[in-house]
């Protein structure tokens, strides 16, 4: 049997299964907190038992049961009693509650702060979309009262209602809940969480939880049922900007089949032909030509969910892990700094300045914790700020950098673009939201170079007498582009030919950095950034000697390059391109066609670097 009840409020319950018998319904997450004995689970209990959502008999049989044993009946007694019945297959439990109104279905997750539903919030097994925070209008804010203002901050909930409970025990006085509303208010904006109301209510008799209250005549605002009627859904991902990790870039030459197709997922929005995308953090843009499928013929658009394919009007040299975006939606951020909200699974604690892998959509880099700004203890829901280390089960608000910038969204905006996972030792350790990008300037990289100059020890040989000595300046040299273009016979004909006009040259194989330098160290032999730092640290060490240092990087993209040039100062650095350039910003110093002769390709190079008198002429 279904009871309905028409109020103010505009609700009508379904069956107790909680499945909903119409079609189309939103249903909204709702996360209830408050110190213990505060009246959270009256409110529950109250919640059920007026939207009829208990099973049938229920309310009656506690009542009975609570005059069988001379004790006074409590709507907190309902949880109980339903938790009995887990094992006959009841669908509400103390965990998660189901009710529904008019216009939605609920689910109210009672979380004290146990260590799984943390879990899942940060990691994205679940999602309240708003919470409910319930104080005690006689005692007043309390500790737990702040560890749940924090929980709330962390978990990026944007919608908070605080509900003033137990305003019986206060004579429903307008001035004591004035007195709660303006401290928890003062209190909440520390932690940047502004709730859209404060409801005054007594959860035990009723009053402005599904009508408003005579005794609070005062009180102008929302019921509890129709402040969460009020409540705004987050959007579901097929109405978002368009977002679309690329996993892998196919080509296909069989039959005059010369399509590039650009595969993955659509992690969000929708697109479709002649529509202009950009790739991030590459920036280069293209026109959608087809939507294509697998054993399928081309499709007229791609949504979320969809595991797809697009060719584009124009050739684009991209590489996975890239973000495709509308080039009309608002864009997501492009950083290698930003705030998160981690919660810590590993065995080993998440400490600074050790590298891990971060995994965000298709992206794949190294992460550095740089700063913990305060942590919760999820047993107990303690707070410690500046904590140096973040152990097992803690839930913190951290500065991550990763080795090179990487494109996301905050989780408000776009989930499956604003969560993440670091791995430690090649286990999941951690999972994060992200909240903002990082405003702290300067980076890692920066601050290590900057402490490195500091302290570089020089000898009482100048760089010009070195030069004059040489014939010619020290300089790094780059050829850079894609596997199979000729680069290292160019590189190693340069070489030849500087070192016959008694050049102080040396060619470098990139591969002596992985099982040279590299060797057998913390598995970095795979960590592409760790490679790109350690060459170049040594690229400092040969140009500060005076040679000419020449080496050859397949596939550098932009963000390589920077670091190698930031790497190698205060010298300088030439790069030259071979064959397609596939760089978005940085500026090559000269560009060679792939296949080019080496002999005809050494003569352009010695000649750009007469002109930037890295050769002094006459010396040749």
């Amino acid at each position: 049997m279904i009871r309905t009840k028409k109020t103010a409020g505009d609700w009508k319950p379904c069956a107790v299964t909680g499945i909903c018998d119409m079609t189309n319904r939103q249903r909204m997450n709702i996360v209830i907190v408050g110190h213990v004995d505060h009246g959270k689970s009256t409110v529950i209990g109250r919640l059920l038992a007026d939207t009829g959502t208990l099973p049938q008999g229920k309310l009656e049989f506690v009542r009975e049961m609570c005059r069988k044993n001379a004790k006074p009946f409590e709507y907190a007694f309902l949880l109980d009693a339903l938790k009995d019945e887990q094992a006959q297959g009841i669908t509400i439990d103390t965990a998660r509650c189901f009710f529904k109104t008019r216009k939605r279905d609920y689910i109210i997750i009672d979380a004290p702060g146990h260590i799984e539903f943390l879990k899942n919030m940060i990691t994205g097994a679940a999602r309240a979309e708003a919470a409910l925070l319930v104080i005690d209008a006689q005692e007043g804010i309390q500790e737990n009262s702040k560890r749940h203002g924090h929980l709330v901050s962390m978990l990026g909930i944007k919608q908070v209602t605080v509900l003033v409970n137990k305003m019986d025990l206060v004579a429903y006085d307008k001035n004591v809940f004035g007195s709660r509303q303006s401290a928890y208010t003062d209190f909440l904006k520390q932690l940047n969480v502004v709730p859209v109301s404060f409801i005054p209510i007594s959860a035990r008799e009723g009053e402005n939880i599904t009508v408003l209250s005579g005794r609070m005549k005062w009180y102008k605002g929302h019921t509890l049922l129709e402040q969460l009627d009020e409540f705004e859904p987050e959007k579901i991902l097929a109405d978002k900007p368009f977002r679309f990790p690329v996993q892998d870039v196919y080509k296909f030459t069989q039959n005059n089949d010369d399509r590039r197709i650009i595969a993955g997922t659509v992690a969000a929005g929708s697109i479709k032909p002649g529509e202009e995308v950009v790739f991030l953090p590459s920036r280069k843009r293209a026109v959608i030509k087809t939507v294509e499928a697998f054993n399928e013929p081309p499709k007229l658009s791609a949504h979320a969910g969809d595991a797809t394919g697009f060719t584009m009007a124009t050739q684009v040299y991209v590489r996975p892990g890239e973000l495709v975006v509308a080039a009309t939606d608002p864009a997501p951020q492009v950083g290698s700094r930003f705030k998160a909200n981690i919660f810590w699974m590993g065995r080993a604690p998440l400490i600074k300045n050790k590298v891990y892998k971060l995994k965000l959509a298709a992206t794949r880099t190294t992460v550095r914790l740089v700063e913990i700004t305060q942590t919760i203890d999820s047993s107990d829901l303690s707070i410690q700020e500046k904590k140096n280390q973040l152990d097992r089960h803690d839930v913190a608000e951290c500065v991550l950098e990763t080795a090179k910038p990487i494109v996301f969204d905050t989780a408000h905006d776009c989930e499956t673009t604003g969560r993440f996972v670091i791995i430690d030792n090649y286990e999941i350790a951690g999972g994060g939201i992200i909240l903002e990008a990082s405003s702290v300037e300067g980076s890692i990289l920066e601050e290590h170079i900057r402490q490195r100059e500091n302290i570089w020890e020089k000898g009482l040989i100048t760089s010009f007498r070195r030069s004059t000595k040489n014939g010619h300046q020290a300089k790094f040299i780059i050829f850079s582009g894609a596997v199979g273009v000729g680069k290292r016979a160019i590189a190693k004909k340069l070489e030849e030919e500087l070192f016959a006009h008694y050049s102080n040259v040396y060619y470098l194989g990139i591969a002596n950095i992985d099982r040279g330098l590299d060797a057998d160290i913390t598995g970095s032999r795979d960590n592409l950034e760790e490679r790109i730092r350690r060459l170049g640290e040594l690229a400092r060490i040969m140009t500060d000697a005076g040679l000419i240092f020449i080496t050859t990087i397949d596939n550098a993209d932009d963000y390589d390059l920077e670091a190698l040039k930031l790497l190698n100062e205060p010298n300088e650095i030439v790069v030259i391109n071979v064959g397609e350039n596939e760089l978005s910003h940085f500026q090559v110093d000269l560009a060679l066609p792939a296949s080019v002769d080496p002999s005809r390709a050494v003569e352009q190079v010695i000649k750009m670097l007469k002109s930037k008198e890295v050769i002094l002429e006459y010396y040749l």
